[in-house]
């Protein structure tokens, strides 16, 4: 209470010596006697309009903004039209028009002046920083890095018609510009990217241009991706390597995908790895009903489970899928009406030194898996699969084609059966940019297993949700592959992690192709150009496999001792180093 009086007090003496003083210098100019009553009469007009209008008595001057200016403006305005008819006639208008702006400008400065000296930082400016976009987002990281270490050098904008300009003395230029100006000279502190819409094309673009001038870069978050209640400069992140080679599907169709999933009763197998955990987020996110998460792993399990805690009814099951009995109690106790099948050994050199096991999880999961819900009745079933199904050189692609080739031939009834084929997803477990982080931590070398090798990449939540798009418009029986851009050469990938890291230490050391690895995957076994609605998705062509034959192939391939041999009679196009 008493805060707020000794602020009102404060309003009032401003308006009253500011009032004494606009209007004696009206006064001299006009050179015109000083006529007190007229004075004491707008004053005490002001002093009503300052407490009745918009509260502006209690406007805090060290917390001003443009929305301050404009209810002072209005506030004394208003007070201006109500004493000007007291004196119509008497005095000419032109005279309190005159004394009106003198008042307002001198107010405003005075607030602007107290703010600017109440907020000037106290911080020792000793890092440069300069900010990508002078749009909205940009602004407001002005704003917030006021009270930080960093001095903004420049804004560098492309577009042509804020180039040239100034924001606060802050100059707005072009990426040719700042280059030229920066060329021969030491690097900045900071870059940061402040264009949370803009596509990773045009952040990749950025970074290339802009990166040898920089010791760091960082940048907001996707627009869906920022918390509103955050400011901006605490939701900054360094630039990652994810960011540079992701790319997000233009026609992805949310309202598709929540169709598919709403109100759905769904299971997920190796729903704790990296692909699982993350399709359970999603169809969480997209309004399942209830979510049924199976895994053999305890510890995978009960990290996911924790996580999804009170956000969707969920079930923790930790069976395996090759005990096809337990399979069907889960089935029956639950009744999902949606499987999806990501339990799977994906990680290659290990699967080759293990290939009964692999055969026994990955071709004998499955078969139980697609057995087991065809037999309950289940909705929809959808595989996940991979592009090192496609002309395999290797054990695990190899057994997800089996995979593929059971899923499309096998007799469905009601069950709607479907694959999803993509290539390698950025961070997952068996991904090799965790590993390079690793290695980087350590000091290197960086290993890669030739100069040549490539591989396809996408962000794993971008590819669950183009699985559960796929799923969505599948009818049964086809493998559907998602685009995933242009492949890129791993060790390209393995340079700018180095970069992004600061170190100029770290070498790169080729060590060969490990067994079942190959230097190019494909996503196509047939030059197929069967599309769908949407560009990023395409189905491939079906191979009719007589479905008794197949599962006698597959009991003999758990029977036999040559199962290398086996697969290759099962996939011809298998391609194996040791056949």
């Amino acid at each position: 209470m008493f805060n707020r009086i000794d602020k009102r007090i404060l309003n009032y003496l401003v308006i009253v010596l500011l009032s004494f003083t606009t209007f004696g210098w009206t006064f001299w100019i006009f050179h015109k006697p000083f006529l007190l009553h007229v004075v004491i009469i707008v004053i005490i007009v002001r002093l009503l309009a300052s407490t009745l209008l918009f509260k502006d008595y209690a406007l805090s001057w060290s917390k001003s903004t443009q929305k301050t200016f404009l209810i002072k403006s209005a506030v004394y305005i208003i007070a201006f039209l109500i004493y000007m008819p007291i004196f119509y006639g008497k005095i000419y208008i032109y005279f309190f028009i005159t004394e009106l702006f003198t008042y307002l400008f001198s107010i405003n400065l005075l607030m602007y002046g107290y703010y600017f000296y109440i907020n000037k930082s106290k911080i020792d400016k000793t890092k440069e920083v300069v900010i990508f976009g002078a749009g909205k987002a940009g602004l407001k990281l002005a704003e917030e890095l006021h009270d930080s270490p960093y001095k903004i050098r420049y804004f560098i904008d492309d577009a042509k018609a804020l180039q040239g300009r100034s924001i606060d003395g802050i100059r707005i230029i072009s990426k040719e510009n700042f280059k030229k100006r920066r060329e021969g000279n030491s690097k900045l502190d900071l870059l940061v990217i402040a264009i949370p819409s803009a596509p990773e094309k045009r952040i990749k673009e950025i970074y290339e241009n802009l990166h040898d001038y920089f010791q760091q870069i960082q940048i907001l978050p996707a627009l869906d991706e920022m918390l509103l209640d955050k400011p901006y400069a605490k939701q900054l992140k360094e630039i990652s390597v994810e960011d540079l080679l992701a790319r997000h599907p233009q026609d992805l169709d949310k309202e598709t995908i929540s169709a598919f999933i709403k109100e759905k009763t769904i299971l997920i197998t190796g729903a704790g790895g990296s692909i699982g955990s993350e399709l359970v987020r999603q169809c969480a996110k997209f309004g399942a009903k209830k979510l049924i998460l199976l895994d053999h792993s305890e510890y995978n399990l009960y990290r996911i489970e924790q996580e999804m805690a009170g956000k969707v009814d969920i079930a923790c099951v930790m069976q395996s899928v090759t005990d096809k009995e337990r399979l069907q109690k889960t089935f029956a106790t639950h009744r999902p009406q949606i499987v999806i099948h990501a339990a799977a050994y994906k990680h290659v050199p290990l699967v080759e030194e293990n290939v009964e096991e692999a055969i026994l999880n990955n071709v004998i999961g499955t078969q139980n898996c697609i057995d087991t819900a065809i037999a309950n009745g289940v909705e929809k079933f959808i595989l996940i699969s991979t592009d090192k199904a496609v002309r395999p050189t290797n054990v695990m692609g190899t057994t997800k084609r089996i995979c593929e080739l059971y899923a499309q031939n096998v007799p469905s009834n009601r069950t709607e059966i479907v694959a999803v084929r993509f290539g390698n997803v950025l961070g997952s477990s068996g991904s090799v940019i965790p590993k390079f982080r690793q290695q980087i931590e350590q000091g290197g070398p960086i290993t890669v297993t030739h100069p040549d090798i490539t591989r396809y990449f996408m962000l794993i939540p971008e590819a669950c949700e183009l699985v559960l798009q796929a799923g969505a418009i599948g009818k049964g029986g086809e493998i559907f592959i998602l685009d995933m851009g242009e492949p890129v050469k791993i060790v390209d990938l393995a340079k700018k992690m180095i970069a992004l890291s600061g170190r100029d230490d770290i070498e790169i050391k080729f060590t060969g192709l490990r067994p079942g690895e190959k230097l190019y995957e494909e996503l196509l076994i047939d030059e197929s150009d069967m599309h769908t609605e949407y560009d990023s998705i395409t189905v491939a062509a079906p191979t009719l496999y007589d479905i008794e034959q197949l599962k006698q192939d597959i009991e003999d391939l758990l029977r036999t001792e040559k199962k290398l041999q086996k697969l290759k009679e099962i996939v011809p196009e298998f391609n194996h180093n040791n056949l």
